[in-house]
């Protein structure tokens, strides 16, 4: 981890960001040892109440974990047993059905034979399984969400959806409800965990696509490249995910958004570089200017290890389905 003090970013914020998205994007994995406090301090030139800070607030967060005797660890992901709370809200959609079959003036057999005749309809054919894939934008979020369908294959449909739709729309929440699985960013799984205790949530990895990485790569060695975040704690990682893709150039510096200097800076660079999110800066630049979005993917590795075994737990004629592809 390295701190860079050019950037118009408090160095805690930078830490905490160099973690908690290092977490979100691979490159710390669950199970990674982190260095101790006074390691991590003397190795950056920080103060040891900073990162001793920035470590409590990602324990809170559920990121990483102390293990006494041993230190600190990335947090590993053991998968949420909630088959109570999904059992219970079944249990609230099948009082509904039965209401609203009532309301219509169907009696109990005639309700119960429709019941029987869909479930039967359904076996036939095969289920379908159905995850949510919550994320911040949401051009990005649906390029997240055929990703992965196309992963999984036939069978499984993906819908994208935000975090903001969810924390705004009540009927966005209620649909998600229905589905087997939902999807997110390690560090936005507590807090949409918190917005549908009735449904599992899990986190995935996401790292950087093939297109960003094979554009960065095709950098002229000349070029002079701004990248440019919305969010301030990513850009200590950006910046350096920017080098790894384009080792070749030389100069790669690094802006906020919302930097009141931002126009006067990008009139010095050739490229631009992007996060997700930070489209606006699109409309500042003059003719000529070229741009890259430093778009992120779900690990296809992830999906291995973690989407595919729950799925499979679901219904197990999924792994057929996958083998003979």
């Amino acid at each position: 981890m390295t701190l860079d003090r050019a950037l118009p970013v408090p160095l805690g914020a930078q830490l905490r960001g160099l973690v908690e998205y290092g977490i979100a994007c691979g490159e710390f994995r669950p199970g990674d040892r982190l260095p101790s406090v006074r390691d991590l301090a003397e190795e950056l030139g920080v103060a040891p109440m900073t990162v001793a800070q920035v470590y409590r607030d990602l324990k809170a967060a559920g990121l990483i974990e102390a293990r006494a005797g041993s230190g600190t660890f990335v947090a590993r992901r053991a998968l949420s047993d909630d088959s109570h709370a999904r059992l219970a809200a079944f249990h609230r959609q099948v009082d509904a059905l039965v209401a609203a079959g009532l309301a219509l003036g169907l009696r109990s057999g005639d309700i119960a034979g429709l019941v029987a005749a869909r479930l039967s309809a359904r076996q036939a054919g095969g289920p379908e399984r159905r995850i949510a894939l919550v994320g911040l934008f949401a051009e990005a979020t649906a390029d997240y969400a055929r990703t992965l369908a196309a992963a999984l294959g036939p069978g499984v449909t993906v819908l994208p959806i935000t975090m903001e739709a969810l924390q705004s729309d009540a009927a966005a929440r209620a649909r998600v409800l229905a589905f087997d699985l939902v999807l997110t960013f390690a560090h936005r799984r507590r807090e949409i965990a918190d917005l549908l205790p009735e449904v599992r949530v899990e986190a995935i990895s996401f790292i950087p696509a093939e297109a960003t990485r094979r554009a960065l790569a095709s950098l002229d060695p000349r070029t002079r490249v701004l990248a440019v975040s919305r969010f301030p704690a990513f850009l200590p990682m950006m910046r350096p995910g920017v080098q790894r893709f384009a080792p070749h150039v030389a100069t790669v510096d690094a802006a906020v958004l919302d930097d009141p200097c931002l126009h006067a800076r990008l009139g010095g660079h050739d490229v631009v570089v992007y996060a997700t999110g930070a489209e606006a800066v699109l409309d500042r630049l003059a003719p000529g200017v070229t741009t890259i979005e430093y778009r992120h993917s779900p690990d296809p590795g992830d999906i291995d290890r973690i989407v595919r075994p729950l799925l499979e737990a679901i219904d197990p004629a999924l792994t057929t389905r996958k083998e003979t592809r």
